[in-house]
């Protein structure tokens, strides 16, 4: 037979597929909520190197399990669109004076083509772009929508700073220091910027985490970034200047001194009496007020210097701590002791109050810090019990932070640390020193950005709206949406923290909408965070130009069902992504509190160096390249056969091209295929000699007779299998049953295995049965869809096989006559022994007991329990 003409066959069957809109998803009534699914990628940023092999990753496997879905009788929706707000795109512009665009509409056409390439089945009709007017109107209203809820709010403050992309960013765009995009080290600076109150939000979007289907590391990490904990704000007074001269503030005069005090958050209230030291940060605002004239040059100088720093390189453990005295003093609420206030930049301004007390017993920072300056450490925590013989007022030989019993703290020594928590926190409440409180790691998002090519932010600043107090900060009605971006000449960056739209005058200068009066606009953009927070929902209703979706849209198919994507977006898209959906959601325009019920993290590949491609590494594989050697199914294959989806492995082209082979063997055993009586549609008859039930034909409505879907509960199997039941048969619902489940768990590797194991043993045969070749075509569709489409054809079936019912098994066929049992001691594996299928679990519990590898490491003692999984493993449990 003529070797697979992939290159013919594949670009057929992409032309059927858009002619046909076969993929194309409607909320049709018939199917009830649990026979809709919708399956969603993480979309792509277009940029101008296009694909890489590494995205088609995370785009088959959610292509392989809609396609499985749908032939068992789903309603599936899986759109695709792009990401095309961002920096690169801008940053070319500056080069080269073309308009961003222009060049993210060249990106978008080309990723589109090389996705259509590689035959997934998206439904085209929703693809949404995040830079077209259109869309952004309504990423500029759900933006109003936040302000008016108190949630966008506009404020000076230290921001990130990237000195070569010109803008500010976010915490989370910073990494190890340096900018996520370019590298560049980051600065710090004040500007002008709008923010978005996240930390509202920051205990439901801790909560709601443990409702969701996602990785438990994700989880973590998001867990860790919002970082609640539990503790106490304690009030620090300032010490009145004494008579030696350290006074209590910089410009002291002869009236009486404002009283003045510092609030610190603390998670240790135990530690109070051990505090010796205060630290405020450079940016605190008493900074300035309490600092000595003595100390005022050193200080200010310090400051300048911290203000050139970012959080990460502050607070990197790492790094020796530097720091200046203040020059004036606190006096610690529950002994009253003086204690000299430091300013240092291991503290932000940015967590809890921007002041700490220093207890440096028991904070590895503060020890350190306290070693650098001489300055006192207390022990108020022993690791043992309290002994009021012993004397615990030496200096400690190391810190530890651990729990333990109170020592020196007065009336609280002896206590364990969980109680004298509780207690001092009671009684600094009770003594009006300060409260109990909740404080998270989590900072309110930064929002705007410097740069051009972003969504406007849609109000104007108005000073006749802002009754002599400075300008007001008025909204755009939704009338006047989308605000869209002017032309201009250059699209570079002033540096000075105004966007290239500041210099469009004519743009700039407008008229308030409240008032008539003359007003400007905001020349801030948002981030391309912006538009990827809700373009999930978008794709409900993506020509809806009266609302962002349809209310019956989103009841029809929120959530995301499925959400695939790389694990680089745990902290940054995904909290994101929750927090503007929860903000939907208490506005009644969603259905549900979450947008991803189900999270699953595609692993890297790696190049053939086993390192991460770039092309500076020289290892980049080009999926154009993949496609004209060796066709899109083979590529497809591959990417699902190289390994389990959520591990990072290497590309192996020799294993590609034994993937290849497989396909072509599928296509020679096609033509060994006995001829059938199948021709237009109809599916082939019922043998009885190999009972393979069809399964229910496919139409617009939930099929009739479900129950004979794998997703379904099988019936209850007769006892045993008719012993004349062949052994290519047998191996068929095996093969079967193995594929439909791993399928559905995503487990793509090893159902690829057994269908190859079984086309090995098709191919053997001088005469194929149609019988027993329909059931791998039509698993082989959902994997490599252009040759499952071709030999569904081939076999006289006139619709597309994506239409047609997968196939089911019977289960007493597919149970295997013997299994081997796995024999455990306290969880580890000491034998195994075979065993009939099906054998009860008091019978495996008396195998296993008598075998020797159990009673060597069971030693004679009695089992605790034994825990038997019936034809798997029995687990004996000692102590």
């Amino acid at each position: 037979m003529a070797k697979y003409p992939f290159d013919v066959i594949e670009p057929k069957w992409q032309r059927y597929w858009e002619e046909h809109k076969t993929f194309k998803a409607l909320e049709d009534p018939a199917f009830p909520r649990e026979k809709r699914r919708y399956v969603l990628d993480m979309f792509p940023y277009p940029s101008a190197q296009g694909l890489h092999v590494g995205h088609p990753e995370g785009y088959t496997a959610t292509d392989i399990y809609c396609r499985y879905l749908r032939m068992n009788g789903y309603n599936v929706l899986h759109p695709m669109g792009f990401d095309a707000f961002g920096l690169p795109a801008e940053n070319y512009a500056i080069k080269t004076g073309t308009h961003p665009a222009a060049t993210t509409a060249a990106n978008v056409n080309k990723f589109r083509s090389q996705i259509k390439a590689l035959g997934f089945s998206y439904d085209w009709d929703r693809e949404v772009d995040t830079s077209k007017e259109e869309y952004y109107r309504w990423t500029q209203w759900i933006f109003l929508k936040l302000f008016e809820k108190g949630l966008a709010y506009e404020a000076e403050s230290p921001i990130n700073w990237c000195p070569s992309c010109k803008t500010g960013l976010a915490n989370e765009e910073v990494k190890d220091g340096l900018c996520e995009r370019c590298g560049t080290k980051v600065t710090r600076k004040r500007i002008r910027q709008w923010i978005l109150k996240i930390t509202a939000y920051a205990e439901r979007l801790l909560e709601d985490l443990d409702g969701l289907d996602w990785p438990e590391s994700v989880k973590l990490m998001q867990r860790n970034w919002i970082g609640r904990s539990e503790g106490a704000n304690v009030t620090f007074k300032v010490a009145a200047p004494d008579n030696a001269g350290n006074t209590g503030s910089a410009g002291a005069s002869e009236e009486p001194a404002e009283e003045l005090s510092m609030e610190v958050y603390t998670t240790r209230p135990d530690t109070l009496f051990g505090v010796t030291y205060m630290v405020l940060s450079p940016e605190h605002p008493l900074v300035n007020r309490i600092t000595t004239a003595g100390q005022k040059g050193a200080v200010t100088a310090y400051v300048e210097e911290a203000a050139k720093k970012s959080d990460l390189d502050r607070t990197d453990l790492a790094k020796e701590k530097t720091g200046v005295f203040s020059g004036a003093y606190a006096v610690n609420p529950v002994n009253g002791e003086k204690i000299p206030v430091w300013v240092a930049d291991y503290v932000l301004i940015s967590y809890g109050t921007g002041a700490i007390m220093a207890v440096p017993a028991h904070d590895e920072r503060d020890w350190e810090f306290a070693k650098v300056f001489g300055l006192p450490i207390r022990r108020v925590v022993s690791a043992e019990k309290y002994d009021a013989a012993k004397d615990y007022s030496a200096e400690p030989a190391e810190c530890t932070a651990a729990d333990g019993f109170s020592v020196n703290s007065g009336a609280f020594t002896g206590l364990p640390t969980p109680e004298a928590k509780q207690k001092i926190s009671a009684w600094i409440e009770e003594q009006g020193l300060g409260k109990k409180a909740v404080n998270y790691k989590l900072r309110d998002w930064v929002f705007s950005r410097q740069r051009y090519w972003g969504e406007p932010i849609p109000v104007v600043h108005c000073e006749h709206c802002g009754s002599g107090q400075g300008a007001a900060i008025v909204p755009l009605p939704e009338s006047a949406l989308p605000l869209t971006l002017p032309e201009v000449q250059s699209y570079a960056p002033t540096g000075t923290g105004e966007s290239p739209l500041a210099g469009i005058t004519d743009w700039v200068n407008t008229v308030c909408p409240k008032c008539g009066g003359p007003a400007k606009r905001e020349t801030n953009t948002m981030p391309q965070w912006a538009g990827s927070c809700w373009y999930y929902l978008r794709y409900l209703d993506p020509r809806n130009s009266s609302a962002f979706a349809g209310k019956d849209k989103v009841e029809y198919w929120a959530p995301v069902d499925l959400y695939v994507g790389g694990v680089e977006h745990a902290v940054l898209h995904l909290l994101y992504s929750r927090f503007w959906h929860k903000v939907l959601y208490d506005l009644g325009l969603v259905n549900t509190k979450e947008p991803f019920q189900r999270l699953v993290n595609q692993g890297m590949i790696l190049g053939e160096d086993n390192q991460k491609m770039s092309k500076s590494r020289g290892n980049v594989i080009n999926p154009d390249d993949i496609i004209k050697n060796y066709g899109a199914d083979s590529m497809r294959v591959y990417e699902m056969f190289m390994g389990p989806l959520e591990v990072t492995k290497p590309w192996l082209t020799a294993g590609l091209v034994g993937v290849s082979r497989f396909l072509e063997r599928l296509w020679a055993t096609s033509g060994k295929v006995e001829e059938g009586d199948s021709k237009g549609g109809e599916n082939p008859p019922r043998s009885e000699a190999c009972p393979v039930k069809p399964g229910p034909g496919f139409s617009a409505a939930p099929p009739a007779g479900a129950d004979n879907h794998p997703l379904s509960a099988p019936a209850t199997p007769p006892e045993s299998p008719p012993e004349s039941t062949p052994p290519l048969v047998r191996l068929m619902h095996k093969t079967i049953r193995k594929v439909s489940a791993d399928t559905e768990s995503l487990n793509f590797n090893t159902a690829i295995s057994a269908m190859m194991v079984y086309s090995n043993e098709l191919a053997k045969l001088e005469k194929v049965p149609r019988v027993l070749w329909e059931p791998l075509v039509l698993m082989t569709s959902a994997y490599a869809p252009h040759l499952g489409e071709e030999l569904w054809e081939k076999l006289g079936h006139g619709e597309s096989v994506s239409k047609s019912p997968w196939p089911s098994y019977d289960e007493v066929l597919a149970r295997d006559s013997e299994v081997t049992v796995v024999v455990q001691v306290n969880g580890k594996v000491r034998d195994k022994f075979s065993a009939a299928a099906g054998t009860d679990k008091a019978a495996l519990e008396k195998t296993a007991l008598a075998l020797p590898g159990a009673i060597k490491w069971t030693e004679g003692r009695q089992p605790v329990k034994v825990i038997v999984v019936p034809d798997k493993l029995v687990n004996i449990v000692v102590k």
